[in-house]
């Protein structure tokens, strides 16, 4: 399992998804164009930044394990990885890997025939916490573990360490030389992190050893200790670091839901959390609340929160109830005002917290994808993939999602690199835009027409005359929203029932954010469903004629039926003959109408995504096809749906990398049957590959000339752009609030922290305040 796999399982199972670009040609530092946001961190040099304090930094959960070569290692994993082990080339803003001065004075091929040899020059003051310098030993032992070689290694993956021939001392201990037997272009990636020899060395410490502790770092920070009751870990100076030292005394990583985040920041319990959109309103709403730019709701109630879904009329409801003459009522609706006095208490002392915080707002190295299942079904002819794909509004997907918050709103145009990384450039152009007469033309070629015959049982249910599909019988976790994948809501329960003023109090009390988005009119009936209803109207009628028809003799009563010859009786009616039913406006083919699993989670955090697919169901609907929505326990979207196939059309995310040739291969790599008749689809979940494709991808990894290796994979995504099998849509939004006071934290985009620069600003001086 690759890294790229860990991360974009952390994606897919959390219910946030993953990561997106723009255009690049020509070469050097403007390859790759741009990123398309930059970074939102309060840059501030570290004079004017405090030396000591406490950060407490939200994450997603306490790590399973802290050796990120694990297959379930997950993204605390590598933040703690990033701030207490060497890391030997680390990501700029805009996503490049670049030698760390840290580690490093270089690194470069200084051979590439008859072998790929590359030299490693560490810096000389780089030591573990043991006192013992950073050398050769522990690349030896790395590679040695990550080989694939001996199995007793628990390891998820072993991509570039298998093409190692040996490891040896250059010609002084600072000098290490690694001699590959293949050619390998990815080679940055490899030893980052670099674990100690007393880590890699044996497979019992490599497998056990550092899943919980680390005794040996050689970071800004060293590990402190790991409480799972509270939910943290503790990060703390490293005092043998030889480089500029941490500002902070300790960073301590908070394990808090995304949904809870805005109450535990308004508590003081948090500094800096990425949050999702519903956090991030009710910030903006505090800060305008506090500038006087909003006014309270009619008649006077509060203009948003647990308060503001209360009407005049349910207000009354709940006074006449809880001071009526039915005892037991009054008493159950007297304690649930009391519950409601106390919500709309608690998020008002919150809004008064959170007015405090910034919210920072970049682009996530991740972008959002519509995956298509090539594997069976409609969507196994690449005629109606690349239909679907053509029938997309890529501009207004992404500006529903970015333009909101402020941020670019472009399509992504790279399955295999984002906007400013040099491996990107925006191929798309390879499938083609959006073009309704294309798409219906590519269907029509496929066999799919309009009116077509409909020979499926009329009781059948598919498309939008169908109810959505709700499988999500277990309640889920709390969303991770960009979490990287988004969370598709719960449904909004608005069926037509009366609800009384407490029900309507109590759901409102239980998401004070109040931002829940109801459902999409795209999501109404489609003209197939009023042509199925339509042919049932006409059979009721024929059936009533017929009955009509038996009582239209009484004057001659019952008597003198009886008595009619029963040679000269009329033949008994024909059976009503059955309509013939089409598909009408929708397409049909083979007596079916084509209609599409359209599979998203059913969390929390994640109105955005169900937008986005409402969306596309409506964009669908105008080229003739049906989208069955369904949606999914989160625990189970993953496992039970995405990675077993049983889907059509998905929303989720990948991450960005910047090691596309090793990192993206098993993400398109074309599936092959297994001994039993299945497929082996790597991390193609969309299950479309070619030979082409694979073959491209295997040139780009082994060739050294780095132009033409960007050359070769910018091959390789035009044709999987032609393959339609995974539609980038955007690139997903990264909302971070943050404290006063904070600099060089925030929104990261495409970059990596640069750890020990993290702190607190200085109080100003009596100068500082005439200026």
């Amino acid at each position: 399992m690759s890294q790229r796999r860990r991360r974009s399982l952390a994606l897919l199972t959390s219910g946030v998804l993953a990561l997106p670009l723009l255009t690049g040609c020509g070469a050097g530092d403007d390859e790759g164009g741009q990123a398309a946001a930059g970074q939102d961190i309060a840059t501030t040099t570290r004079d004017k930044i405090a030396d000591g304090g406490v950060l407490r930094w939200a994450v997603d959960t306490l790590p399973d394990t802290l050796n990120t070569f694990q297959a379930d290692a997950d993204t605390t994993t590598n933040r703690i990885a990033g701030a207490v082990l060497p890391q030997l080339f680390v990501l700029d803003a805009k996503g490049r890997p670049v030698v760390n001065p840290d580690y490093l004075e270089k690194a470069e091929i200084i051979e590439r025939e008859p072998k790929q040899v590359v030299q490693y020059k560490l810096n000389q003051k780089a030591v573990w916490s043991d006192g013992r310098e950073i050398g050769a030993a522990d690349f030896v032992a790395q590679w040695r573990a990550l080989n694939g070689k001996d199995s007793a290694y628990w390891t998820a993956r072993n991509a570039g360490y298998d093409r190692i021939e040996k490891i040896e001392k250059g010609k002084t201990d600072l000098e290490v030389r690694v001699t590959f037997n293949k050619p390998y272009a990815d080679w940055r990636s490899l030893f980052t992190p670099l674990y100690p020899k007393q880590v890699t060395g044996t497979p019992d410490a490599f497998n056990e050893g550092a899943r919980g502790a680390l005794k040996i770092t050689a970071g800004p920070f060293g590990l402190g200790a790991i409480d799972k009751k509270t939910g943290t870990a503790a990060l703390t100076r490293n005092a043998r670091w030889w480089g500029r030292q941490a500002k902070l005394d300790t960073l301590v990583l908070t394990a808090v839901p995304r949904a809870e985040r805005p109450a535990a920041l308004a508590a003081g319990k948090l500094d800096l959390a990425e949050i999702d959109r519903a956090g991030a309103d009710r910030i903006a709403l505090a800060r305008r609340d506090a500038a006087g730019k909003n006014g309270p709701g009619a008649g006077g109630a509060p203009a948003h929160g647990p308060g503001a879904a209360l009407t005049p009329a349910d207000a009354t409801l709940s006074w006449a109830t809880a001071f009526g003459v039915d005892e037991e009522k009054a008493a159950a609706e007297t304690e649930s005002r009391q519950k409601h006095l106390d919500s709309v208490k608690r998020y008002a002392e919150e809004q008064t917290a959170l007015k405090a915080f910034t919210v920072r707002k970049s682009l996530e190295p991740a972008y959002t994808q519509l995956a298509m299942n090539g594997a069976s079904g409609p969507l196994a002819d690449e005629r109606v993939r690349r239909a679907v794909a053509r029938a997309l509004d890529r501009q207004a997907l992404a500006e529903v999602v970015l333009k909101p918050l402020g941020l670019p709103a472009k399509p992504v145009g790279s399955h295999l690199a984002l906007a400013g990384q040099r491996a990107y450039a925006d191929n798309s152009d390879a499938l083609g835009g959006q073009d309704t007469h294309a798409a219906q033309a590519l269907l029509t070629d496929a066999g799919w027409r309009k009116g077509g015959k409909i020979t499926e049982p009329v009781g059948a249910k598919a498309g939008p005359e169908s109810e959505q599909q709700d499988d999500s019988k277990t309640p889920s976790g709390p969303g991770t929203g960009n979490d990287g994948l988004y969370i598709v809501g719960q449904d909004d329960g608005a069926n037509g029932d009366p609800r009384s003023a407490t029900e309507d109090r109590a759901k409102s009390d239980a998401a004070p954010e109040g931002a829940q988005d109801g459902p999409s009119p795209v999501l109404a009936p489609a003209p197939f469903g009023a042509q199925q209803e339509a042919s049932l109207l006409a059979q009721a009628a024929q059936v009533a004629r017929a009955a009509r028809a038996e009582t239209t003799d009484d004057a001659k009563g019952v008597q003198a039926r009886d008595e009619v010859d029963p040679a000269k009786a009329s033949p008994a009616p024909a059976p009503a003959k059955q309509p013939v039913r089409t598909s009408g406006g929708m397409l049909a083919k083979d007596g079916k109408a084509l209609s599409l699993r359209f599979v998203l989670p059913a969390g929390p955090g994640s109105e955005s995504l169900r937008t986005v697919g409402e969306r596309i169901a409506g964009m669908l609907r105008k080229v003739g096809v049906n989208t069955e929505t369904i949606k999914v326990a989160d625990d189970s979207f993953f496992k039970d749906h995405i990675a077993s196939g049983q889907y059509d059309l998905a929303l989720y995310s990948w991450p960005a990398t910047a090691y596309p040739a090793t990192d993206a291969r098993p993400i398109f790599a074309k599936p092959e049957p297994a001994a039993d008749g299945s497929l082996l689809v790597e991390q193609n979940y969309t299950r479309v590959g070619t030979d082409h494709i694979d073959q491209l991808f295997d040139q780009a990894v082994a060739e050294l000339d780095e132009d033409q290796s960007r050359e070769l994979m910018r091959k390789a995504d035009a044709r999987i752009w032609a393959a339609a099998g995974s539609i980038p849509l955007f690139q997903r939004p990264e909302l971070v609030a943050v404290k006063p006071g904070l600099a060089n934290a925030g929104a990261f985009g495409l970059g990596a922290p640069r750890y020990q620069d993290i702190g607190w600003k200085k109080a100003p001086t009596a100068k500082d305040k005439k200026k």
